[in-house]
């Protein structure tokens, strides 16, 4: 029934069940078999799709080239890398047989390997490995790969898209003839996953350094783009490391420069997962469900017929497959329109709120009166509830504003989050005392366009060692030091030391 469809667990009641009951009720993904992973059913795996397609352009218009690398990881690889290996020893997945037997009716692992093998958690010792055969010469570099594949990590808390076992990822990596060019690409990356982010998921985001406790293993300068969520929480959307020659010393990617000596090449690495459609959704759904950007909806505008009558079914989709056609003549976003008739025979009602679940930007409701008439209901995903959320609009005029359409609600859901993150940055907390008052309170759903109860905080870090300790306790981290520095004197938020560094402190994912 219809209003079995609609229910969800209110955003202000419970915000984690809000998330769960959403990624199952939008049928976005389900839990697996397999403890800690996730079938991407259809509309999840479609969302990520166009994340790829949009992305996997960029990539290549900054001349990354795709290529692929085994799963598999030697054991003896990683071994090269001690603090790296670190970073990751306690969520490796280990390969230690190769083939199963039978015996006493069972099948058993027989046949144990000479090297263990390690799923791979992420790439950096094997495609260093590569990079060692393909760098020989300054003439080899740069090398600018990129591959799209799965991660196997060993999560002991998983969810569904935030934190899997195994998930989907962009892992692109770099080898450079010297620092600076491969700061510039650590940075050059980092501004199109900001992009990204921005531009195509419309979420928000801050850009920034990460410190020296919370960089990524191996390297020597880590950076970030952080998203802020409904609930006030930090979600890391994106990374890029600079590696300086750890690596490189680790797997000897070394070259003959062009004053003929050998020297160690410096290298680079930037990700992206799955993870971001955890942060679509905890950035732009509602009670109803999800909200989708209409840059990422696997279909922009889903037509549903309202068939009454057997008898009026050929006219209403004849008409449906004119609308159709002359819908494909439309390019949003200087794209080719994406859209869907659904022809299930199930109850229009039924369909119109499964599509509102699952976010589709426009969808259009066509029975017999519409026909009638040359007429085209509309209703617009961010527009349910209010008086402009249903619209009769005649044939011609909605085929004429339908990319309009879309690229002003991409305007207004980007509007609506950044308005959101801007309002809730506290930069008024001036001590320890205070700090940690602030964030004893628990975090709420922020309403649109007010100020939370419990979001980011903006202030000084003195970077003493002894505030790990303290955020630990606090179960507060540092999601990012941000480049826009004021440089003014002030006390660190964490132990009242003077301090001049600014930083965003925050719960996170």
């Amino acid at each position: 029934m219809a209003v079995e469809l609609k229910e969800l667990t209110k955003r202000s009641e419970n915000y984690s069940q809000w998330y769960n009951d959403l990624v199952v009720k939008a049928d976005l993904a389900e839990q697996s078999p397999v403890r800690g992973c996730m079938v991407i059913k259809p509309w999840g795996y479609g969302i990520w799709e166009r994340i790829r397609d949009v992305f996997d352009e960029k990539i290549k218009e900054t001349e990354h080239e795709n290529c692929y690398f085994p799963m598999f990881i030697p054991l003896s690889f990683f071994q090269k890398e001690a603090e790296h290996v670190d970073g990751f020893a306690k969520e490796m997945a280990v390969v230690t047989h190769s083939r199963l037997s039978m015996k006493d009716g069972k099948l058993t692992p027989d046949s144990k390997l000479e090297e263990p093998l390690i799923v791979r958690p992420t790439s950096e010792a094997i495609i260093a490995d590569s990079f060692s055969k393909w760098v020989k010469s300054y003439r080899d570099l740069p090398v600018l790969v990129n591959q799209w594949a799965n991660v196997v990590r060993w999560e002991m808390r998983p969810r569904l898209f935030l934190r899997t076992r195994e998930f989907l990822w962009q892992e692109g990596h770099t080898a450079h003839a010297n620092a600076a060019e491969a700061e510039e690409e650590t940075k050059r990356m980092l501004e199109a996953y900001r992009d990204l982010c921005e531009n195509t998921l419309a979420m928000p985001v801050l850009v920034g350094r990460k410190p020296e406790h919370e960089k990524f293993p191996g390297a020597v300068d880590t950076y970030c783009v952080e998203a802020m969520m409904q609930d006030g929480k930090a979600l890391q959307a994106g990374t890029s490391h600079f590696l300086g020659q750890n690596f490189a010393k680790s797997a000897n990617i070394s070259f003959i420069n062009n004053q003929g000596q050998s020297e160690y090449a410096y290298t680079t690495s930037w990700g992206v997962s799955t993870r971001l459609i955890g942060g679509v959704i905890m950035t732009h759904a509602d009670d109803d469900g999800m909200v989708v950007p209409p840059k990422i909806a696997p279909y922009q505008v889903v037509i549903v017929p309202v068939i009454k009558k057997p008898e009026d079914s050929e006219a209403i989709m004849a008409y449906i497959n004119k609308l159709a056609a002359a819908l494909k003549t439309q390019a949003p976003f200087a794209e080719k329109i994406r859209l869907k008739i659904d022809r299930r025979d199930k109850a229009s009602v039924d369909k119109f709120w499964e599509w509102t679940r699952k976010g589709a930007p426009v969808i259009c409701e066509i029975g017999m009166r519409d026909v009638e008439g040359n007429k085209v209901m509309v209703k617009e995903r961010t527009k349910l509830g209010t008086p402009e959320g249903k619209q009769i609009v005649g044939f011609d005029e909605f085929v004429a504003s339908v990319s309009s359409r879309l690229e002003q609600m991409q305007k207004d859901i980007f509007a609506k989050a950044k308005n959101r993150l801007e309002h809730n940055i506290r930069t008024d907390i001036t001590g320890p005392a205070e700090f940690k008052k602030y964030f004893a309170e628990s975090n709420v759903w922020i309403e649109d366009n007010k100020q939370g109860k419990v979001a980011f905080v903006r202030g000084k870090w003195s970077g003493d060692p002894e505030s790990e300790s303290i955020l630990k306790e606090m179960k507060i981290t540092i999601r990012c030091i941000p480049f826009d520095q004021s440089g003014s004197e002030g006390i660190c938020l964490l132990t009242g030391k003077p301090a001049t560094m600014d930083v965003i402190y925050a719960r996170s994912y």
